[in-house]
């Protein structure tokens, strides 16, 4: 592990501090000593991201198992692992109900060589200068994509900086990425995920000439599906094909995968991910295939809102309605309704000069009529996750509770 560190140069630029290889080793040696001599796992629950960081990397030294947790929460109680876990990190999901993922650091490092070749992250900086190229995490690390992307900065001997000013990558959410554009920021590469990427977001990066890698996945399956979106012409369809080394199964509409990169499970709870006999596993997720191998995922089978007996899935209505002029995002929640058992409700990110009322009529052009909105909530910004999901269960909290009623601003 330390073995990664070897070498001269920049190591990290992270908390306003910057420590090059050597101190890195010597930190992560350092925090090493001060371990119990017990087998029991190692908590890295640091607010310092640098500490965290070296927290990390000496258990995985040490080979301890290590939970990777949010400081502004309560540190988590893991009493129970599956044999061989060495990582263990919490989902933060679009419920807000966290698991522990447990899974092997092997799980992750296997990806580490086709990732680089699909990101391009060891390209020099300017031309042939021999400068290490800078990689930006933009979210903490107790988040799965930015600890892996943090690991694997390091492994690759790249400088890890969380300040987007000046990086030739930035791992980001599609949010993210489209603030940064907005901002003038002008990274080589960004690369996306969380969340699905918008079109438009998409088409505001091409714009301001930076290249986007986008994959699926989830914290239980690591990477299932990518693309280099820099490969195809903006009128290409960009389409998602399965990651190096994955198998995808679509069964009844259910996305399924086989992969050196699964998890292990989770550590003493219960969840969405199952594994069948021949190793595949799945998280409920929704998707299309097409017969060149392409995916379209259409979301998690618990964003479903069944109305009337139709099944709508919330990441497809949130599509159709990001895709409106003066919607920046949108979330559909899932309400009780007398008649038709749920119907769905639209809480909306909007621009200043957003038309509210052609909106809900370009979305009855556009939507079927189980999918169309009941009711339509404007608010500054939506709740999110750490990761930068959505946070549909604090949506459907503040729903239940009235307290979006007065940003109500129409009717379906």
């Amino acid at each position: 592990m330390i073995g990664w560190l070897d070498g001269d140069g920049e190591a990290i630029r992270l908390a306003g501090r910057t420590s090059s290889r050597a101190e890195l080793r010597r930190l992560v040696a350092s925090v090493a000593e001060q371990f119990d001599r017990t087998q029991a796992p190692v908590l890295a629950h640091d607010a310092d991201p640098v500490a965290q960081l070296a927290t990390v990397l000496a258990a995985l030294e040490a080979k301890r198992a290590v939970v990777v947790a949010d400081p502004a929460q309560a540190a988590p109680a893991v009493r129970s692992m599956p044999p061989g876990t060495e990582l263990v990190l919490m989902t933060s999901g679009s419920s807000g109900n966290a698991r522990p993922v447990a899974r092997t650091l092997a799980s992750w490092t296997a990806s580490f060589e086709p990732f680089t070749e699909l990101t391009e992250a060891r390209r020099a900086r300017r031309g042939a200068r021999a400068e290490q190229p800078i990689v930006a995490i933009t979210g903490p690390l107790h988040v799965s994509m930015h600890l892996f992307a943090a690991l694997h900065a390091l492994w690759s001997g790249v400088v890890l900086v969380d300040d987007i000013a000046g990086a030739d990558l930035v791992h980001a959410t599609p949010t993210t990425l489209e603030r940064l554009a907005s901002a003038g920021h002008r990274p080589r590469r960004v690369v996306v995920a969380g969340s699905a990427l918008p079109p438009s977001t998409l088409a505001s990066a091409r714009a301001a000439g930076i290249a986007v890698t986008e994959y699926y996945g989830a914290a239980e399956l690591s990477f299932v599906a990518a693309v280099d979106h820099s490969r195809v012409d903006a009128e290409g369809s960009g389409a998602l094909m399965p990651f190096p080394g994955v198998e995808v199964d679509v069964r009844a509409g259910e996305l399924w995968a086989r992969s050196p990169y699964l998890s292990l499970g989770y550590a003493g709870v219960d969840g969405p991910f199952r594994r069948d006999a021949n190793g595949f596993a799945t998280v409920g997720d929704r998707a299309d295939a097409a017969a060149n191998g392409s995916l379209v995922v259409r979301g998690r089978g618990d964003s479903a809102v069944t109305v009337s007996g139709t099944t709508v899935l919330a990441e497809d209505v949130e599509a159709a309605l990001t895709g409106l002029a003066g919607v920046r995002a949108a979330a559909v929640i899932a309400v009780p309704h007398a008649l038709h058992g749920h119907v769905p409700v639209a809480v909306l990110e909007l621009a200043p000069s957003a038309d509210r009322a052609h909106i809900i009529t370009a979305a009855r052009s556009r939507l079927t009529a189980p999918e169309l909105p009941r009711r339509w909530y404007a608010i500054e910004s939506l709740p999110r996750t750490t990761s930068g999901k959505v946070a549909r269960g604090a949506l459907g909290v503040a729903l239940a509770a009235g307290s979006l009623d007065e940003d109500r601003f129409g009717r379906a």
